[in-house]
C-alpha cells in the first residue's frame, strides 16, 4: 500500500471510532435524560435517608423524662419523686401519686409508664410496670431505679401489671399490623397512579381514585385486624375497633399519596416513601417506644400516622382505648388533608390546562 493510502485508511479508522463514539454518547443521552438522571439522584438520597434515619434513630437508645409514679408515705414519695427528676440526663419524670390505687388505675390506663412503690418497713420496694405499652420502655425504667436503688442500698421487686397478650411477642405485632396498614395504603395509590397517570385527569376521576381508596381501606382494615386477630391469635377481643383504626390508617396513607402525586407527580412516590417508611416507621414506637429515641424522631412520631396508629392500637387492646382521641385525630387529619388537596389539586390543574388550551386555539375571524 502507498503512503497516501495508508494515512487515509488511517484517517478513516479514526473517523469512524469517532463517530461510534458519538452515537454512543448519543444512546447514553437518549437512554439517561437530565430527568432520569435526577429521579436517580433522589433514589440514591432517599436509600441514604433511609439508613440515616433507622440507624439514627436505633443505634443508642436512651430513656428521656420517662413518666414514673411514686407512692409512699407522706413525704418521702415527694422526696424520692424529685430524688428521680434530678438524675443526669433525665431519664425520668417522677411525681407523688395520691395513693397506689390511683397509680395503679393509671398504669393500667396508659397514663404513666411505671408506678415505684416506697415500702420503708422491707428491704426492698416495688415497681409497676405495663410492658404491654412497650418492653423495651418497661427495661429501661426498671433498669434506672435498680441503679438507683443499689445508691440506697435497697431491693426492687417488679410486677408486671399490663402484660402482653400471650401471642404477642414483646408486643410488636401492633406496630407491625400499623406497618402493614400504611404500606397498603401507599402502595394501592401508587398503582393508580402508575397504571392510569401520576395525576388524575380531572376532577371526576379524582373523586372516583379516591371513592376506590375508601372501598380498599374498609378491606384492607378488616382484613389486618383478622389476620392478627381471629386468624393468629396476637391481637384477640378488639376486631371492631381495629377494623375502623385500620381503615382509617390506610385511607389516610392512600390519600396522602394522591395528594403528593397530584402536586408533584411522580416524584410524590418518592415523597410518600420519605414520609412513612424513612421518617414514620422508626419513629413509631415499635421496637423502641419514643421516649427512648433521639430528640428528632421522639419530636415527631405522634405528629405521623405510623406513630399515632401504633400508639392508637396499643391503647386499644391493652389500655382500654383510653387517651386514643389525639391519635385518631391525627390520623383523621392525614385522611382528609390528603382528600381535600388531592381534589383542589385537581381542580386547579383542569382549569390551567383549559386556559392553555383556550389560549392556544385558534378564534374565527
Amino acid at each position: 500500500m502507498s503512503e497516501p493510502e495508508e494515512g487515509r485508511g488511517q484517517h478513516g479508522g479514526v473517523a469512524a471510532r469517532s463517530g461510534g463514539t458519538r452515537r454512543l454518547l448519543a444512546e447514553v443521552r437518549d437512554a439517561v435524560s437530565i430527568r432520569t438522571f435526577l429521579l436517580i439522584v433522589g433514589v440514591l438520597l432517599l436509600q441514604l435517608g433511609f439508613i440515616l434515619s433507622y440507624v439514627g434513630a436505633f443505634h443508642a437508645p436512651s430513656p428521656h423524662r420517662l413518666p414514673v409514679r411514686v407512692v409512699g408515705p407522706q413525704g418521702a414519695a415527694e422526696r424520692m419523686a424529685d430524688r428521680l427528676d434530678s438524675l443526669p440526663e433525665e431519664p425520668l419524670r417522677a411525681s407523688a401519686a395520691p395513693g397506689e390505687s390511683a397509680a395503679r388505675t393509671e398504669l393500667t390506663e396508659g397514663g404513666t409508664a411505671a408506678v415505684l412503690v416506697l415500702r420503708p418497713a422491707e428491704q426492698r420496694d416495688r415497681l409497676l410496670v405495663a410492658t404491654a405499652g412497650g418492653s423495651a420502655k418497661a427495661s429501661a425504667i426498671e433498669e434506672v431505679l435498680r441503679r438507683v436503688q443499689a445508691s440506697r442500698q435497697r431491693g426492687l421487686v417488679v410486677d408486671d401489671v399490663v402484660p402482653v397478650q400471650e401471642g404477642d411477642s414483646r408486643g410488636l405485632t401492633g406496630f407491625y399490623l400499623v406497618v402493614g396498614w400504611t404500606v397498603g395504603g401507599y402502595l394501592v395509590a401508587s398503582l393508580l397512579g402508575v397504571s392510569r397517570g401520576a395525576r388524575p385527569a380531572n376532577p371526576s376521576r379524582a373523586v372516583i381514585r379516591l371513592v376506590a381508596v375508601l372501598v380498599y381501606a374498609i378491606v384492607s382494615g378488616v382484613g389486618g385486624a383478622a389476620v392478627v386477630g381471629p386468624l393468629l391469635g396476637a391481637l384477640t377481643g378488639h376486631l371492631l375497633e381495629l377494623w375502623w383504626l385500620g381503615a382509617l390508617l390506610v385511607l389516610a396513607a392512600a390519600t396522602v399519596t394522591m395528594a403528593l402525586q397530584v402536586l408533584f407527580g411522580v416524584l410524590g412516590i418518592g415523597l410518600t416513601v420519605l414520609l412513612f417508611v424513612v421518617l414514620g416507621n422508626p419513629s413509631a414506637g415499635g421496637a423502641y417506644a419514643p421516649e427512648l429515641l433521639p430528640g428528632f424522631w421522639r419530636a415527631i412520631s405522634a405528629a405521623l400516622p405510623n406513630g399515632a396508629g401504633t400508639e392508637a392500637v396499643r391503647n386499644i387492646v391493652y389500655f382500654g382505648a383510653h387517651g386514643i382521641t389525639v391519635d385518631v385525630l391525627v390520623i383523621a387529619a392525614y385522611a382528609l388533608g390528603g382528600a381535600v388537596v388531592a381534589l383542589v389539586g385537581s381542580v386547579v390543574r383542569g382549569r390551567r390546562a383549559s386556559a392553555v388550551g383556550d389560549g392556544g386555539a385558534v378564534r374565527p375571524a
